[in-house]
């Protein structure tokens, strides 16, 4: 089972992704972590692209995210299932908010031992591309999931559809087990 998780930043991609590779036994493929560097610094298109097709070759894993804009359509070829996560951007906005207050509040660390920077880098860099993000994907996703016939495209519009993709897959997990 080859899953990628598709949304912008907030809503919710890592935390489906971690879900689904729990329940089906598959290894989770977290592209952010990929990406980013110390220091915040971008590893590179080329970098990037042969550490996601490292990451994504064979069976067993889903990713969060896709980087197609960087990286082109590679994780798009290599998958089977596409979770489009297409929640409400008032929803998506509060989520990404309140996540970087808490790791902001937290000091969580990051990838690479990187922080949450001041809120004003949040807000150019990560909360208003998102919200961008998410307003583009309901025109661009549809024709990128055209050129990809091979592709389900799940696309949840809601908590309740989210969980509901996710029971499917441990009723199915569950299923295969016996």
């Amino acid at each position: 089972m080859r899953i990628a998780v598709i949304g912008p930043s907030g809503s919710g991609k890592t935390r489906l992704a971690r879900e689904l590779a729990t329940a089906l036994g598959i290894r989770h493929v977290e592209i952010d972590a990929l990406h980013h560097g110390p220091n915040w610094e971008s590893f590179g298109p080329g970098v990037l692209q042969e550490r996601v097709a490292a990451a994504t070759t064979g069976d067993g894993w889903v990713s969060d995210g896709t980087y197609h804009q960087m990286i082109g359509e590679l994780v798009l070829e290599r998958a089977e299932t596409i979770a489009w996560l297409d929640l409400p951007a008032r929803v998506v906005l509060w989520r990404l908010l309140r996540r970087t207050y808490v790791r902001k509040r937290d000091r969580t660390v990051l990838w690479h031992g990187n922080l949450e920077g001041p809120w004003r880098e949040a807000l150019r860099f990560l909360i208003w591309p998102a919200l961008k993000r998410a307003f583009e994907n309901r025109r661009k996703l549809p024709e990128l999931f055209a050129r990809h016939p091979h592709l389900r495209v799940y696309r949840l519009r809601s908590d309740r559809a989210v969980q509901g993709f996710v029971e499917s897959f441990q009723t199915s997990a569950v299923k295969a087990a016996r």
